[in-house]
């Protein structure tokens, strides 16, 4: 299974639930078009919620790096939601867990970019 995005707006955020593996290919490429598109926007609030991710690899993280950076650049922000221990294992080894926010409700989350 690769990876499907929805979006939802919550006030001025854009939610982005991800589900599936973000893996070389289909799946970092599909995340990327996702980012892409909500982040036309200038001063973008990004929250992705990574609950349903069963697996990610080196272009999947490349792709949330890339992501965080180029919001940054725009005066936007990228933040994250519901790690599985999979992928809080991953960001904390390549010491990325410190680069994003990460939170566990979804409610805080929406209040942190105010």
């Amino acid at each position: 299974m690769s990876v499907s995005v929805t979006t939802r707006q919550v006030g001025d955020v854009s939610v982005l639930d991800v589900a599936g593996r973000i893996t070389l290919g289909e799946g970092s490429s599909t995340l990327r078009e996702s980012l892409r598109a909500v982040t036309v926007v200038r001063d973008a609030k990004i929250l992705l919620n990574l609950e349903e991710v069963t697996y990610i690899d080196s272009s999947g993280i490349g792709e949330l790096v890339s992501g965080f950076t180029n919001l940054h650049e725009m005066g936007g922000q990228l933040k994250l939601l519901k790690l599985t221990k999979r992928v809080r294992d991953l960001l904390q080894i390549t010491k990325l867990y410190t680069v994003f926010e990460v939170f566990d409700d979804e409610a805080t989350a929406i209040r942190s970019f105010h």
